[in-house]
């Protein structure tokens, strides 16, 4: 079985998504969006009509926004995440966004094909944010290999 990579992050704005304070993020995303369309490795981005997750719920929080990818490898999603013009964005975050006081990102492998949902991510990151890295759900710093053989929970 081919497995790929899943990645949630989310964030929680300091204002309204219409809030000329988040103008800036809001112009950058439909250019980071296509950044990340094209980079060698893409599978799938969540989105919601408007061409992006903005307006997807996450939880109870409407602060709160999530973002998810599906890549074929570590090395692809760390490209884009790190050796992009979407590095741009994580430099100026401070400004759109509040500081989180536990991890707001993981990663985790699912079955090639297989969409994660976002409440999938949720139970994700929550694991992580729990329970530090583990085959559930990990991070750059401490990365998990490919699950061997045909079964994976999703």
């Amino acid at each position: 079985m081919d497995y790929h990579l899943a990645q949630i992050n989310v964030a929680r704005l300091i204002a309204p998504i219409d809030d000329p304070r988040i103008a800036d993020f809001v112009a950058q995303l439909d250019r980071i969006n296509a950044i990340a369309e094209s980079s060698t490795g893409f599978v799938w981005r969540l989105m919601s009509d408007s061409g992006n997750s903005t307006d997807i719920a996450y939880n109870d929080d409407p602060f709160v926004i999530p973002n998810m990818s599906v890549w074929t490898s570590v090395e692809a999603l760390r490209d884009y995440v790190y050796r992009s013009q979407h590095t741009g964005v994580l430099k100026d975050r401070a400004k759109w966004f509040e500081k989180m006081d536990k991890p707001h990102y993981c990663l985790w492998w699912i079955p090639a094909g297989h969409v994660p949902t976002v409440a999938e991510g949720r139970e994700r990151l929550e694991h992580y944010q729990l329970h530090g890295p583990t085959q559930h759900s990990f991070w750059f710093s401490k990365l998990f290999p490919q699950p061997e053989g045909d079964a994976i929970a999703v």
